[in-house]
């Protein structure tokens, strides 16, 4: 027996780099305790003692290690686990209470050392963690902070012994997955009210999706699907078809599409056998099994006598009698246990026969749904079936289902096909579709179409919450759709990752200069990062230049995965020099309160012009000066301006000049001001008409104005900028809407005393 009590997994043991070190993670903890060990220990010799605790202490690790677990640290006969906690691939509650009933199984009532029996209870809770990314290997203690690990702890104090509790959220993961029992709320000490608990009783079937509503758009991918399929049978040409998207964008639904749909071709009946990978499957061939019992009309649950007579009918007219009865007792085998022993790959070699003669009597389609769950072995298998079907010279097709990240090499004869979202108006049609089969208002459809990004999954998920109770007001981000995009978003490295979190905190359009800023970088250093990420399918080209996010719920996890404290970095990084190109006039306070215009502006709260200060006002250098002192910001010395300008659309209208402009001279720009201010020009846009010479007059101090125009159009907040950008100054641009007034190009800007950045 070896003593060893740490594993470590090497998937997750890697420094690797992370620019972001923390994240806030929803994580699964599992909690486990020996029943009574005071008591025992007592009882026992120390070297007894010390060699109970390897034989627990190697069992329970050894499970934790087989369903990815991170053993974060061992209290006294407890021993607490993480799962999810650097990377997530959407079944971390799944995988969590699997390893809670495999230590169950494997340590219950069974002896040790000796003839000593231990009895051991587990806790299972999930939430939301800060995990310090680099200590999250296994004997990494304090990896992660958080409440849900008290809750854990108390879940198994709680746990009846030898059984495996559940908290809310962790119960709702695996529901359709583990079946479970719910039990009394229980109360907890701090806690109101008391905490509902479930307990694992055991794995659920798999069972087939339900498809029982109108498909609305795919119509395109359904018929090109069908032309590639049709061709192959056809013409005897094998053809593997790989059917690509990420999660929720239909990829199930379309196959039962065609399987309902595509039952001829030119006349001839078609044959198909269908499989779908589970999460982690016990057997690796177990979708090969299920393809035999597909076949064979094999139901689970049938009896041995049942799945003889049936295996024998299917195999009949595809083999001579004497191979029947040696291949029948070989695949009922292989039904029963579907491992990678050498007698289910020997059955899963006879299903593979069975599969290629019956493609040689009929038109044969086999679909794997969820392929990049499959094991190695199940790829194999396929790429056997496909490879003996093209030197055969077969009519057969082969059509795998899977996510984009899926690294298979297949065959050179497969074709690709992406999955895109779904129309605008294709989208609407379906949430009202689901809205008002779920009894829900239709007319939350227009606040949830853009929500859902076009993924049908995402669509049925937020509606789905709202029957479970979530507040149509707020339109909370699902559980499950949480999941789903936080396992697409642990995809990806470490700077990926964090390229990806950062432009999820910018709003609008994203720019790889912006994400350098945010992060720190150098000027260019994401852009690799950023066209991995579209490669990847998760960022868009966005069509006036940047990017924009595939899916909205995926921006919102990664700028909820950035630690609160990140997140005010990123934002003032990026504030400090994001420049002002247009500034609306309902968002920024006349002259006459400078300061108010900085911390409304900063705030992001509009401030209306004040009633009374309609008269245009230049702020010399020393009162902008006198105004930081007193708020304790220094501004550096500078040989140009920036402004803020603000026009009012009551004051452009009763103001309008049939040739609006209103121009700052030269010679008018220093006067009043500090010797080494140099020109400014602004034009102030009341219609998006060019300025032109004739329509100019020349009011006080050399400035000049429109004819029927007075000085009090516009209000000007005068602040020093940055060094050395005089030299780029050019006019102002006009082109805009009234009220509007823009200022190109855009230079370095300065930061507000009060936190608004402001630019000509």
């Amino acid at each position: 027996m070896t003593s060893s009590i740490v594993v470590i997994d090497p998937q997750r043991t890697g420094t690797g780099h992370w620019p972001v070190p923390e994240e806030r993670r929803t994580v699964t903890v599992l909690f486990a305790d020996i029943v009574g060990s005071t008591g025992l220990v007592d009882r026992l010799d120390p070297e007894d003692v010390r060699a109970l605790q390897r034989a627990y202490f190697d069992t329970v690790a050894g499970v934790l290690h087989r369903w990815q677990g991170v053993v974060e640290k061992y209290v006294g006969d407890a021993v607490m686990a993480l799962f999810g906690a650097r990377h997530s691939d959407g079944f971390d509650a799944y995988r969590a209470v699997r390893a809670g009933l495999e230590i169950q199984a494997a340590l219950d009532r069974r002896p040790m050392v000796g003839d000593i029996r231990l009895r051991v209870r587990v806790g299972v809770a999930t939430g939301e963690v800060v995990v310090d990314l680099g200590g999250a290997v296994s004997g990494g203690h304090g990896v992660a902070s958080g409440a849900v690990i008290t809750t854990a702890a108390r879940l198994q104090e709680y746990a009846e012994p030898g059984s495996v509790a559940l908290c809310a959220a962790t119960a709702r993961a695996t529901a359709g997955l583990i079946t479970q029992r719910q039990l009394a709320a229980v109360p907890v000490s701090g806690r109101v009210p008391p905490m509902p608990v479930w307990h694992a009783v055991g794995l659920v079937r798999p069972g087939t999706d339900r498809h029982d509503g109108p498909l609305i758009g795919r119509r395109r991918e359904l018929a090109t699907i069908r032309d590639q399929v049709s061709e192959a049978i056809r013409e005897h040409s094998p053809r593997w078809l790989s059917v690509v998207g990420p999660t929720g964008s239909g990829r199930s639904r379309l196959l039962h599409e065609l399987t309902r749909g595509l039952t001829t071709v030119d006349g001839v009946p078609v044959r198909w056998c269908v499989a779908t990978c589970q999460p982690y499957p016990d057997q690796v061939l177990a979708p090969a099994a299920d393809l035999l019992r597909g076949l064979a009309g094999v139901r689970h649950g049938d009896g041995p006598a049942v799945v003889h007579d049936r295996l024998v009918a299917a195999l009949t007219s595809l083999f001579p009698p004497e191979r029947v009865a040696a291949a029948v007792p070989a695949l009922q085998r292989f039904l029963t246990t579907p491992d990678s022993s050498s007698a289910a790959l020997a059955g899963a070699a006879i299903c593979r026969d069975v599969l290629l003669r019956l493609a040689a009597h009929q038109p044969l389609i086999v679909a794997v749904d969820d392929v990049d769950r499959a094991a190695p072995a199940m790829s194999r298998f396929l790429h056997a079936l496909f490879s003996t079907a093209t030197a055969r010279g077969l009519p057969l097709a082969l059509i795998t289902l899977h996510q984009p990240q899926w690294a298979d090499t297949r065959p050179s004869p497969a074709r690709r096909m992406t999955i895109g979202p779904l129309a605008t108006v294709q989208s609407g049609r379906l949430l009202r579709h689901l809205l008002s089969r779920a009894g829900q208002p239709v007319t939350l459809a227009d606040r949830l179409l853009p929500l859902v990004g076009g993924r049908p999954g995402h669509a049925a998920a937020y509606v789905a919450s709202l029957v479970d109770g979530a507040d149509p007001a707020a339109l909370p981000l699902p559980e499950a759709l949480r999941r789903v995009v936080g396992a697409e978003l642990d995809h990806l490295d470490g700077e990926r990752r964090a390229v990806l979190m950062a432009a999820g905190t910018l709003g609008g359009v994203i720019s790889g200069a912006a994400v350098d800023r945010a992060l720190g970088w150098t000027p260019g250093r994401s852009a690799p990062a950023l066209r991995g990420l579209v490669a990847a399918g998760l960022l868009l080209h966005h069509r006036t230049g940047g990017y924009a996010f595939a899916a909205p719920a995926l921006r919102q996890v990664a700028a909820e995965r950035l630690p609160r404290a990140l997140r005010a970095v990123f934002g003032r990084r990026v504030a400090d020099v994001v420049g002002l190109d247009t500034v609306h006039p309902d968002v920024v306070r006349p002259c006459g309160d400078p300061a108010g215009a900085g911390r409304a502006a900063a705030s992001g709260k509009a401030v209306r012009r004040a009633e009374g200060v309609p008269r245009a006002e230049v702020v010399p250098l020393e009162a902008v000066r006198a105004r930081n002192s007193r708020l304790g910001t220094a501004v550096a010395p500078t040989n140009r301006l920036d402004a803020v300008f603000a026009v009012s659309p009551s004051d452009v209208s009763r103001h309008r000049p049939r040739s609006p402009t209103v121009t700052t001279s030269p010679a008018a720009s220093t006067r009043g001001t500090d010797p080494r201010l140099r020109r400014l020009r602004v034009v102030a846009s009341t219609g998006g008409v060019p300025p032109t010479r004739e329509s100019t007059t020349v009011t006080h101090a050399g400035v000049p104005r429109a004819p029927g125009t007075d000085r009090a159009s516009a209000a000007i907040l005068v602040v020093p900028a940055v060094p050395g950008s005089a030299e780029r100054t050019a006019p102002a641009d006009v082109e805009g809407p009234p009220g509007v007034v823009r200022a190109l190009p855009r230079p370095p800007v300065a930061q507000w005393a009060d936190g608004l950045a402001a630019s000509a």
